[in-house]
């Protein structure tokens, strides 16, 4: 799956509480999206940054599960889950055992682990709490472009 597919397939809702979490973490991360998704929609920035908070997530997530946003939609779940989330971010880099510094990875190549060991590890993940961005994590870690993982994007089809 890919970053726009996951934001294609993502509940307003859930959009609309990424958006929120990061607009506190990280306010110019969410005006830079806004403006960009504008952009993609043919309208002027100014126009979507005035508009009420529902309608503006509205049409980010619309821009976002276009094909071509989707670096931007890759980089709005970094931001999140760096930002917002590196607690979880960490649990899962740290049970994968890849060195990182803050979420970020120190590798420039990331190899997968063995098939039987990544479905145990995601299963562990899975399974240690009901937090559904536990799942919307495994989603955006595996649709990064350094992340050519198989058996992993099997799992998360599969779920």
């Amino acid at each position: 799956m890919r970053p726009n597919q996951i934001f294609a397939a993502m509940s307003p809702e859930k959009c609309g509480q990424i958006m929120e979490k990061i607009s506190e973490q990280s306010p110019e991360a969410v005006k830079q999206t806004v403006a960009a998704a504008a952009i993609a929609l043919k309208f002027r920035p100014q126009f979507l940054l005035k508009q009420p908070l529902a309608m503006r997530v509205s049409s980010v997530r619309r821009a976002l599960s276009r094909t071509s946003s989707n670096a931007l939609a890759e980089e709005l779940l970094a931001v999140y889950f760096l930002k917002c989330r590196l607690d979880l971010l960490g649990e899962w880099l740290d049970l994968l055992g890849l060195e990182h510094e803050e979420g970020i990875l120190k590798a420039d190549v990331v190899t997968s682990p063995a098939e039987a060991e990544l479905k145990e590890k995601v299963a562990k993940f899975r399974a240690a709490s009901n937090d559904e961005d536990r799942e919307l994590l495994l989603q955006a870690f595996a649709a990064q472009t350094a992340i050519q993982w198989p058996v992993l994007d099997e799992l998360i089809e599969k779920a």
